[in-house]
C-alpha cells in the first residue's frame, strides 16, 4: 500500500492542527489573575495572622481560582482584587482594634 505526497501532508497537517488546539496559551492576561490570586493569598495570611480574615475572603478565593480555571480571567481578576482589598481591610481593622484597646481602662476590658 503506498502513501501518496497528498495523504502525507493531510496527515501531518491534520497532526500539527490538533497540537496547535491542545496546546494552552498562556496570555498576559493568564498572569495577570495568577498574580492576583497570589496577592489575595498573601493579603489572606497576613490578615488571619492579626484575626482580621473576614469569612468571605476565602471563598473569593475559590471563585477566582475556578473563573480562572475555566477561562473567565475578567471575572477571576475581579474576585481576586475583591478578596485582596478585603483582607488588607480586615488586617487594618484587626491592627486599629489591637489599639483601641491599649486606650481603655483596665476596669473596662
Amino acid at each position: 500500500m503506498t502513501i501518496t505526497m497528498k495523504s502525507r501532508i493531510a496527515v501531518a497537517a491534520t497532526l500539527a492542527l490538533g497540537l496547535l488546539v491542545a496546546t494552552p496559551v498562556v496570555t498576559a492576561a493568564d498572569d495577570a489573575v495568577a498574580t492576583a490570586i497570589t496577592e489575595a493569598k498573601a493579603a489572606q495570611k497576613k490578615a488571619a495572622s492579626v484575626g482580621g480574615e473576614w469569612k468571605s475572603v476565602g471563598k473569593f478565593i475559590k471563585k477566582a481560582e475556578a473563573a480562572a480555571k475555566s477561562g473567565n480571567t475578567k471575572k477571576a481578576l475581579k474576585l481576586a482584587k475583591k478578596a485582596k482589598f478585603q483582607s488588607e481591610a480586615g488586617y487594618k481593622q484587626a491592627k486599629n482594634q489591637e489599639e483601641l484597646a491599649k486606650e481603655f481602662p483596665d476596669y473596662l476590658k
